[in-house]
Formats: structure tokens, C-alpha cells, sequence
């Protein structure tokens, strides 16, 4: 069984031999998601949903209220980009020694790359990414005693970070355009899967006891993420 649907909701099953409880799960886009052990009878899941249903519908109403008309970006000068939580106005200019540049509190885009702007843009804060993230997993894995294979910077969906096999971490490259104080949070979250590849209690102190107001910052990237959304 890969799906589920009960009254109005319709969730994507997800088994692993690694859990021994249920949870329900609403993603960035309102989709459910119902983590399940191998053994878990249809019964049991229906009734756990049913259990939680005013949890669910709560979720969904404030995904609802998060959802916005998405803007593509301009490429043309004036308009704002994102790096690190701070707005920075681009101008096109006729030539420089790289396509795109982050200046004197400016982006400067050669203007016969505008076509390109996007790609330009995408590698640009995927480097400064890599480079960010990379030293913030050293430091944050220090204090939490463990150790990441490596940093990757790529597009990840609709998730921020990944814990990935071989202890790789990943990095959403839309990660670096969040303010520097909620990327930190991403690190220490992914860092924490290190440790615990599930949500359970002992993963939640693990992130608190590196980030005592991980609490604060995971509530603005649930309400704000979708601001910082796309190009």
C-alpha cells in the first residue's frame, strides 16, 4: 500500500523497518505524508489519522494562508535579489570580468548574459553556498560531536537540507538566500540527522541543545521559507 486516503485525506505511505511509531508529516506544498513500521495494519493507520485529524486540518489551513501568487524575477536593473537574508539591487552593465558580481551592495549582471541570467544567478549562489555552508557544518559539527562525509549545494525540491547516505549533507542552493541565523538552523538540523535519522525526541535535543532557540527559528522558516522562494 502506498497510499492511503481517509475521508477528504489522501496520504503517501511510507514504510521503513527503522520506525517503530506513526507520523503524519504535511510538506511545504500541503502534500501528507504517513511514516509507518513495516507492520502497521491499515486499521492502525486509519485510526492514527483519524486521531489527528484536527492537527492535520490545522496544518493544512496555515499551509493555505502561507501560499502566494510566486513572481518570476526581472532580470533588469532595480530589481531585488536575495543573498543571506539581505535584498541587493541588479544592474546590468556592458562588461566585467566575470558574468555576474556582487558589488558595492549591488548584483552586476553583464547585460549580453541576460538571457543566462537565471543559470548565472543558480551557480553564483551555489558556490557562495558551498563555501558558507561547508564552514558552518565544521563549526556546528565540532560542538556536536560528529563528523559529515561533505557539503553539497544543489536543487533540492522543496526541502532546505538533506542527511544523505555516507553522511553526506545537502544544501538547498536557496538555503544561502535565508537570513544567516535560519540557515544556521538548517545546518544543525541536518547535522542532528547525523545522529538520529528521525524526528524523534532525542533528535529534537540534540538540535536544541546546539541551538537552545531552534524553536523560534524553525517557526520563521515555516511562516517566512516561502518568501525567500525561487528566481
Amino acid at each position: 500500500m502506498n497510499t492511503l486516503t481517509v475521508e477528504d485525506l489522501k496520504f503517501s505511505v511510507k514504510r521503513s523497518s527503522r520506525r517503530r511509531t506513526l507520523q503524519i508529516t504535511v510538506d511545504r506544498r500541503g502534500d501528507l505524508l504517513l511514516a509507518a513500521p513495516p507492520q502497521a495494519a491499515e486499521a492502525q493507520l486509519v485510526s492514527f489519522v483519524l486521531e489527528k485529524r484536527f492537527w492535520i486540518y490545522t496544518k493544512l489551513a496555515e499551509k493555505d494562508l502561507l501560499r502566494r501568487p510566486f513572481r518570476r524575477k526581472s532580470f533588469v536593473s532595480g530589481e531585488g535579489f536575495l543573498y543571506r537574508g539581505r535584498s541587493y539591487r541588479l544592474k546590468l552593465v556592458a562588461r566585467q570580468n566575470a558574468p555576474l558580481r556582487l558589488a558595492n551592495g549591488r548584483f552586476h549582471l553583464v547585460k549580453s548574459e541576460s538571457k543566462c541570467a537565471r543559470t548565472h544567478f543558480i551557480r553564483w549562489y551555489s558556490e557562495r553556498g558551498k563555501s558558507w555552508f561547508a564552514a558552518k557544518v565544521a563549526e556546528y559539527s565540532a560542538r556536536m560531536q560528529v563528523e559529515a562525509a561533505g557539503v553539497k549545494v544543489q536543487d533540492l525540491g522543496y526541502r532546505w537540507g538533506s542527511c544523505g547516505k555516507g553522511n553526506w549533507l545537502y544544501f538547498h542552493w536557496k538555503s544561502v538566500l535565508l537570513p544567516t541565523r535560519i540557515a544556521e538552523y538548517v545546518v544543525v538540523h541536518e547535522i542532528a540527522h547525523l545522529h538520529e535519522r528521525l524526528h524523534t525526541p532525542e533528535f529534537w535535543q540534540r538540535v536544541e541543545r546546539a541551538m537552545p532557540d531552534y524553536e523560534r527559528r524553525k517557526q520563521w522558516l515555516a511562516e517566512r521559507g516561502m518568501d525567500v522562494e525561487g528566481l
